[in-house]
């Protein structure tokens, strides 16, 4: 009986070694990566410095191979492993832990790239076309090597790292390809015999060996229909006694600008062949995610970048966008009935950065998203995206009448549900009333009565100075209803509250006008705006006071040179500043005045000011000019800086340079009024043409003392 068993016991010993038992594939991360049950030691050297260490385990992964499916041990095996820092560009290198922390690792037919930094996260999978031999990760690229080729990825660092420097990018304000973006090949360079690859700053360094005989090499394993019971290991191939001839390639990286380039060209060859939006939209992400980890280099590293280090990277991105801003256009129109860019709802989001950093005015951008002569009127989200975003935004920029009508007419044709909104901007101030209204009416009879959209039709009424349709559109609901109405558009009535706490709040006609009929209902608006926290309690307050008007204005900078405090006593300069001061201000006349005027002499430099003063309010600026020049020269400057401006710019060059020509003439050592032509001809070359420039030179043979005005008036307008 016993020697059964042990006889049974050999047979099945015997049996088992027909199997080879595999571990299934397993990935741990975090934490849970220490339940490996593979023993970590940290070992003393003796050339530690007196710190302590910790060991923390991160990430555990197992491979096994999956010989039904044809995969051999050897295509589990780690060829390539990194543990990648990224430092983004307010980082000292030196003195602080990065920003971001990345595993990459390779296998021969699959790479891995992992996020270590605020939780370990699986980033890409790289399945790569052939096999592989060496991996090497950068910032913008991951390279990798075959037999016979140089290959390049893109990589998601820089998503990840943009996530971490600004925590709002995902909102629709700061849009960015998320980190999770599939991966694709962009480049692939062909070389003989490729071993091994490392990167140095923004040089590849390739060696390949050529072996002087040419052999093919044969594979190792063996097709089979089935399993077989034993495993049969291959003897080492043995070592050719001739030599190698070894290659070291060094090449530079490719510029991420440059290829962001490539990539928008490539994006215009997938837009006219009517390929599919999806393969279109992640190029356009690709691009945009090369900008990202261009802006968040360090210093060291954008000189890499660049080329030279006196240059600006984020110059070099603002002029490389401004030259391939077509791309924007790419995420916005639409084509041949069929959409051709970033044109889903889901992904139109993604043209407002690009806008942004294009450097285009929203007039241009318009322009350039205009529909084609005779053709349906048809805009694409991303462009209807970046606009409604902008009309939102607080912006002191105004458009023009002509722009205003046109928004008009893009959200009558594509949302006129936001029709409301748009009419509320602060940069829709000049809007055609009567030609807004007829649209407004148009949407009343299609959407129905809405108590925003009446509101809306009753501030066009009072911009036409028509009272008594704007009192019936008022009248239209009852006040409860009208101040629900204000906390759905607070821009009904305030312009510039979205900005903090000191942001320059501006009432609309619509606030004046209720502020004379209706006062209760505006502080019943207002009291409900601050209650659902659409405008803050200094900006509520400081309403109720633009409504308490102040006569007295700020002084004027010019007035300060002519009024010197040691020339009066105090009490009389306080009243010089009073009387000034009202001057300046908003309320006071000037033929009220002047019975005072008339009395006062203009021997005396404060009342000289104050002829002067009232001469510039009634619009006697060449008059002032000349009392200036006589009585007060070292006050011209500061006078014409502030008075001579908009639609007066012209007398610089028609009054005041003659004037000071004529005068340093007769005066060639006065300091004061050679000071005073040098900056006015700084300001003519500004506002001139070189033709314009030339003839404003005299003919009294000084000519060369404006040439070189005249150069800087020629290169400003070859610029332009």
């Amino acid at each position: 009986m016993e020697e059964s068993s042990d006889t049974n016991k050999a047979d099945h010993l015997e049996d088992q070694t027909d199997f080879l038992v595999l571990q299934r594939n397993q990935e741990l991360l975090g934490d849970r990566a220490k339940d490996c049950d593979i023993p970590v030691n940290i070992e003393k050297t003796g050339l530690e410095d007196i710190g302590q260490y910790t060991l923390s385990y991160v990430l555990f992964r197992r491979f096994s191979p999956d010989f039904f499916q044809g995969c051999n041990v050897e295509e589990t095996q780690v060829h390539s492993l990194q543990l990648y820092p990224l430092f983004t560009s307010n980082q000292s290198v030196s003195l602080e832990e990065p920003a971001c922390m990345f595993c990459f690792f390779s296998l021969p037919n699959t790479g891995y790239l992992y996020s270590l930094k605020g939780g370990v996260e699986l980033l890409s999978t790289y399945q790569y076309p052939e096999k592989v031999l060496e991996a090497v990760l950068t910032d913008f690229l991951l390279h990798v090597i075959t037999k016979s080729a140089l290959q390049c990825f893109t990589v998601r660092c820089a998503a990840v790292a943009a996530r971490i420097e600004d925590p709002y990018i995902d909102t629709t304000m700061k849009a960015c390809p998320p980190s999770s973006l599939e991966v694709c090949a962009l480049r692939m360079q062909l070389f003989i015999g490729l071993r091994s690859v490392c990167v140095y700053g923004r040089h590849v360094i390739l060696l390949s060996a050529a072996d002087t005989e040419t052999q093919e090499e044969t594979e190792r394993t063996t097709q089979r229909r089935g399993l077989s019971r034993k495993w049969t290991i291959s003897s080492p191939k043995e070592t050719s006694t001739v030599g190698h001839g070894w290659n070291l390639y060094v090449i530079d990286t490719v510029n991420p600008l440059t290829l962001y380039q490539e990539m928008v060209e490539y994006s215009q060859r997938y837009a006219e062949t009517n390929l599919q939006a999806q393969s279109l939209r992640h190029l356009l992400s690709e691009a945009h995610l090369l900008l990202r980890a261009s802006l968040l280099q360090t210093s060291g590293q954008q000189q890499n970048i660049v080329g030279d280090p006196a240059t600006s990277l984020q110059t070099e991105v603002d002029r490389t966008i401004r030259e391939r801003d077509s791309s924007t256009d790419r995420h916005s129109r639409t084509g041949g009935g069929t959409q051709t860019e970033l044109g889903s709802q889901k992904d139109c989001h993604l043209a407002l950065p690009y806008y942004r950093m294009s450097g285009l005015s929203v007039t241009e951008i318009i322009a350039r998203n205009r529909p084609i002569p005779k053709s349906t009127p048809s805009y694409g989200p991303g462009f209807l995206f970046y606009l409604k975003h902008y009309l939102i935004e607080e912006t002191e920029q105004s458009l023009s009448q002509e722009g205003a009508d046109e928004v008009i007419d893009i959200f009558s044709q594509s949302e006129p549900s936001e029709l409301v909104s748009m009419c509320a901007s602060p940069s829709m101030v000049n809007i055609s009333p009567a030609r807004t209204l007829r649209i407004l009416q148009r949407l009343q009879d299609t959407a129905g009565v809405s108590v925003p959209l009446t509101i809306t039709m009753a501030t066009m009424m009072l911009l036409l100075d028509d009272l008594p349709q704007y009192t019936q559109l008022m009248e239209r609901h009852a006040e409860m209803l009208l101040v629900y109405g204000f906390i759905v558009e607070p821009r009904l009535l305030l312009h510039g509250g979205g900005g903090g706490q000191h942001t320059h709040i501006r009432p609309t006609v619509l606030t004046r006008q209720l502020a004379k009929s209706q006062p209760g209902l505006l502080v019943a608006a207002i009291v409900a705006l601050h209650e659902n926290n659409k405008v803050q309690l200094e900006h509520a307050d400081h309403i109720f006071k633009i409504h308490s008007c102040s006569h007295y204005g700020a002084l004027y900078p010019w007035l300060t040179v002519l009024s010197p405090a040691h020339t009066i006593s105090c009490q009389h300069q306080e009243a010089l500043y009073k009387l000034q001061s009202l001057l300046c201000g908003p309320s006071l006349s000037v033929g009220s005045v002047m019975p005072l005027l008339e009395r006062l002499s203009e021997e005396t430099l404060w009342g000289f000011s104050l002829h002067l003063l009232c001469a510039t309010r009634r619009g006697q600026y060449d008059r002032s000019i000349e009392k200036l020049l006589d009585r007060c020269p070292q006050a011209i400057i500061a006078y014409a800086n502030h008075q001579l401006q908009d639609k007066h710019m012209v007398l610089w060059w028609q009054k005041l340079l003659p004037e000071l020509c004529n005068r340093t003439r007769a005066a060639p050592d006065n300091s004061i009024l050679l000071a005073a032509l040098k900056e006015t001809l700084v300001v003519v070359a500004m506002e001139t043409s070189p033709t314009e420039f030339l003839e404003l030179i005299p003919d009294d043979g000084t000519a060369s003392y404006f040439l070189p005005h005249l150069l800087t008036c020629t290169q400003r307008h070859l610029l332009v």
